[in-house]
């Protein structure tokens, strides 16, 4: 190899890298004419030329041949990638809905429930949204009603009933470790389950969906409380309005005629003293008995506005006054346990709690045929009054309905921002319970 010539190493290169071209190559038939060449080379030292010319020239041409095979691949994987992803996200999306995309899916379901102004359509759409974003055909959402569950808004994509989707997947909705909820989901198909992706997919959806529940409880219970808060005004307004008319009536109907009337026939006794002195004593006496009479009416009217006692004994004495002449005519036992210094109470507040508690005696008297009954007031607990008034008596029966007196006492209490309760005891009787706010809470 001593007397090789560099160009003819070259050239043997080159015809191992692209051996067609090379037997084509002007430069390489130089070089393998023997011709050309020493006489030293010329049998022995061409051969061993070619030779070497071959071997690397093969070898090269491996490596170039995998080297493009390499970028080829190359190539190909990075062009069909991408497209390889966005079948599989396709055929994902198809078959299981958004589920492999969490984001969307939470991000839809709040701009969806972002869109919703009517409450009673929040439910509704989250479990629509639900169904049609996993491919689900049954979504449902229960909510919790002292203890069971009743179903507040279902979505079914072949408008069948929730029977049909059996077994069905139950995640409990929670709000602040209390559960207010279930979400009720059918799979995809009869016999399948739902995988782990959908299971935690599902899973922070619930906490989301816990949260909507609750706040569609507060909406439902604040209706609820503003209705009866407006009917309770409604009947305050109504029973205002009544009592200005009984107020009226009695006024215009009975003590202004009668006032009238005695002013006349004072005036006719005035004008018999001078002749009949003695038929004018006889008139002043009859008219002394109608004065009588019209006081007492004027006093009724007073007390139907507040009792003159409370204002003459205070609360307690009052109805010590009250109970002691009930005992005396029906033989009831009334006992009365009290604070024995109370406090100046809102006058609202006493004249409330004067009623009820004649209110609550008047049923025990007429309904209960009871022996004993109990009547408390109790200032423990601060800014309230508390009554407790219970009997020994029959009791409420499970079918009774409320009548005008215990009717009475509830919107009383209502007026006044209060609470009342009336319950039937398991020993018998009946207990009435009333608070009353002393201040603003």
């Amino acid at each position: 190899m001593g007397g090789v010539r560099p160009d003819s190493v070259s050239c043997g290169i080159y015809g191992g890298v692209a051996r067609p071209a090379a037997a084509q190559s002007p430069s390489c038939h130089l070089h393998r004419d023997r011709s050309h060449l020493p006489p030293l080379l010329s049998p022995p030292h061409t051969a061993l030329d070619w030779d070497c010319h071959s071997t690397l020239g093969i070898l090269l041409q491996a490596r170039s041949n995998l080297f493009i095979s390499l970028l080829a691949t190359g190539l190909v994987a990075v062009l069909f990638q991408p497209l390889r992803q966005r079948l599989q996200h396709a055929v994902n999306r198809l078959m299981y809905g958004e589920r492999d995309d969490p984001y969307r899916v939470i991000a839809r379901l709040g701009q969806r429930v972002e869109g919703t102004l009517a409450a009673d359509a929040v439910l509704p759409t989250i479990v629509e949204t639900v169904a049609q974003a996993l491919k689900l055909p049954y979504a449902a959402i229960t909510m919790k009603q002292e203890e069971s569950f009743t179903i507040a808004a279902a979505y079914s994509a072949s408008g069948q009933s929730e029977e049909t989707h059996a077994p069905l997947l139950r995640l409990p909705l929670v709000y602040q470790t209390e559960q207010v909820g279930e979400l009720v989901l059918a799979p995809r198909a009869a016999g399948e389950t739902f995988t782990s992706a959908d299971q935690r997919l599902l899973s922070d959806l619930a906490h989301q969906i816990g949260v909507a529940v609750h706040a569609v409880q507060l909406t439902a219970d604040l209706q609820r409380v503003t209705v009866d808060l407006q009917h309770s005004r409604e009947r305050l307004v109504i029973a205002r309005e009544e009592e200005r008319r009984r107020l009226r009536r009695d006024l215009h109907d009975g003590i202004g005629p009668t006032l009238a009337s005695l002013f006349q026939r004072l005036d006719t006794a005035r004008r018999l003293v001078p002749h009949d002195p003695d038929a004018a004593v006889v008139l002043l006496e009859t008219l002394k008995g109608q004065v009588k009479a019209t006081i007492a009416d004027i006093r009724r009217v007073v007390y139907a506005l507040r009792p003159p006692v409370l204002d003459e004994l205070g609360l307690i004495s009052a109805l010590r006054e009250h109970t002691g002449h009930a005992q005396a005519s029906n033989g009831l036992r009334i006992v009365i346990e009290a604070p024995e210094a109370m406090p100046p109470l809102p006058a609202a507040v006493e004249v409330a709690a004067y009623r009820i508690v004649l209110e609550a005696l008047t049923n025990v008297e007429r309904h209960a045929h009871a022996h004993t009954c109990l009547v408390r007031l109790d200032l423990s607990e601060a800014g309230a009054l508390c009554l407790d008034i219970t009997d020994d008596g029959r009791g409420l029966s499970a079918h009774s309905t409320a009548g005008v007196g215990l009717t009475s006492i509830r919107e009383r209490a209502a007026e006044l921002g209060g609470a009342c309760k009336i319950t039937a005891e398991p020993t018998g009787g009946t207990r009435v319970w009333v608070r009353f706010p002393l201040a603003k809470e």
